[in-house]
This record gives C-alpha cells, sequence and structure tokens, in this order.
C-alpha cells in the first residue's frame, strides 16, 4: 500500500452522549490518517435518519468529506425525496445507497424493494449531483439464493448509475478477486473497495459474522478461541492478520480500503500507519 492509496472509515451515530464526545476524539484521529472519506450508518427503517445526519455533520468538521448511508426499505419515495433534498442542501455531495434491512415487526419494504431502484430514484431525482457507492458481497449476501443472483443483482445496482462500490468485509483475499473477475467479465468496471474489518472481539465478531454472512477462516477462529480473555493477545493477532489482508488486497490491485471502525480508532490507525 502505498501513501495514496485511498482508505475511508465508516461510522455508526452513538446514542449517548458519552459516545458521541467519544465520536469526536475518534474523527480526530483517524482524520490525521488523510482519509477519502467518512461513511455514517443508517439503522433498519431508516430508525437513525436524525442521527445519521447529525453525525455526517460533526464528522465534516474535521474536513473530511462524509458520507450517510441511505436505505429504501421501509420509505416512501416522498420520504426518500424529502431526505435527499435535505442532504442536498447541507451540501452532501457522496451517498452509501443501500436496499437495507427491515426493524423488526415492520411488515411493509415500502415502494422501493431493492438498492437498483434507489440508485435509479436517486439519478432520477438529482443527476448527477451525489457520488453513489453501493455494496459489494464477495461471499454473497447471506439471503441471496446462490452466488450468481447474488453478482446479477450488484451488476444492476452497478448499470443502475453507481459510481463505486464498498464490500462487505471478508478475511479471504480470494473470494475479493474472483467477485471483482466475475463482475469485469460482465463489463461492469466501476472501483470495488474492499470493506476491511479490524479483529478486536472474538465474541462480537463472531456474532457479526454469523449475521452478514462473512465467513471467519477456522484457522482465525481456532486462534481466537485459544487467547481466552487476552484482549491484547486478540488485538495483535488481529492487526497482524488484516494489515496482511490489506497488503494482499493493495498488492492485487485494489483501488483502496473501507474500513468498519465499530466507533474506535486504535486497531484503524495501527494498521494504516503499518501498511504505510
Amino acid at each position: 500500500m502505498t501513501q495514496t492509496t485511498p482508505i475511508s472509515f465508516e461510522f455508526f451515530p452513538p446514542k449517548t452522549d458519552a459516545g458521541r464526545a467519544k465520536l469526536v476524539g475518534v474523527r480526530d484521529t483517524l482524520a490525521t490518517l488523510a482519509p477519502e472519506f467518512f461513511s455514517v450508518t443508517y439503522g433498519a427503517g431508516g430508525s437513525t435518519q436524525e442521527g445519521t445526519l447529525n453525525t455526517v455533520l460533526t464528522l465534516r468538521e474535521s474536513g473530511i468529506d462524509a458520507a450517510p448511508h441511505l436505505s429504501c426499505v421501509g420509505a416512501t419515495k416522498a420520504e426518500l425525496s424529502a431526505l435527499l433534498n435535505d442532504y442536498r442542501d447541507q451540501g452532501i455531495r457522496r451517498l452509501v445507497a443501500l436496499r437495507g434491512d427491515l426493524p423488526s415487526g415492520m411488515g411493509m419494504g415500502g415502494e422501493l424493494r431493492y438498492a437498483n431502484e434507489l440508485v435509479e430514484f436517486i439519478r432520477a431525482e438529482h443527476g448527477d449531483h451525489f457520488s453513489i457507492e453501493v455494496a459489494a458481497y464477495p461471499e454473497a449476501h447471506p439471503q441471496a439464493n446462490s452466488f450468481e443472483t447474488d453478482l446479477n443483482n450488484f451488476i444492476r445496482k452497478a448499470n443502475a448509475g453507481a459510481n463505486s462500490a464498498i464490500t462487505q468485509y471478508f478475511f479471504n483475499a480470494d473470494a475479493y478477486f474472483y467477485f471483482v473477475d466475475r463482475v469485469r467479465a460482465a463489463g461492469v468496471e466501476i472501483p470495488i473497495i474492499p470493506g476491511i474489518m479490524p479483529i478486536t472481539n472474538y465474541t462480537k465478531l463472531a456474532r457479526f459474522s454469523d449475521a452478514c454472512g462473512a465467513e471467519i477462516p477456522r484457522w482465525i477462529r481456532k486462534q481466537l478461541e485459544a487467547f481466552g480473555d487476552d484482549q491484547d493477545s486478540i488485538r495483535a493477532f488481529g492487526e497482524d492478520v488484516i494489515t496482511r489482508l490489506c497488503q494482499q488486497l493493495t498488492e492485487g490491485g485494489a483501488p483502496g480500503l473501507h474500513f468498519y471502525t465499530l466507533n474506535q480508532a486504535d486497531s484503524c490507525a495501527n494498521i494504516v500507519k503499518r501498511l504505510r
């Protein structure tokens, strides 16, 4: 990885005053690494809509561009239109467009059902004003019927007008390279940026990975299990594994790296510094 390889960092909207205060420190630490942008997640059914915008505005105070996630599930076209207008009025130029997940108990999917429809809607409403990121799943979306079905879903999103894509995190570089090869063979040329998840807590990582369909290789699981509650060893091992993964990806041609921070700075910062 070179000094000029683009990097970016993802955050979630804090729910407490302490969390909001902590986020400012995390933001300032990661801003020193000169990321291309920050992104901010969006709760199921838009449940953190206000928190997403407030967090974007807080992150932008660092001088770094910030992109809100936008999901269409559970939202009407009128609601999406109003939100897009609000983002435009705030000077936001980048979005992460997702289908999203319905909150528990919600039975309706909204007027737009899939991310490609959301991308088409944004383009119809605002032309090229927004740079649109979409999601990619090198190991297939957990709800996809097959790898081929998910690959075709991604191709539809890209062809609908996406500028680039960010992948779900993974620990097997070959999965990423195979996915990119398949996408390129289908004629899709947008940049596909690997999503990177630092390893800092095995219990949380296992829970996240089971939910989102990211495979933790057996050798990684066994080593993390062996460390037990030794958080320092878990963190050191995790930084070694993820640094090596990032090296494989950038040396193989990945156009950048997008880090899922979980609103923590240290491991992300350490990995980027080691890479550089």
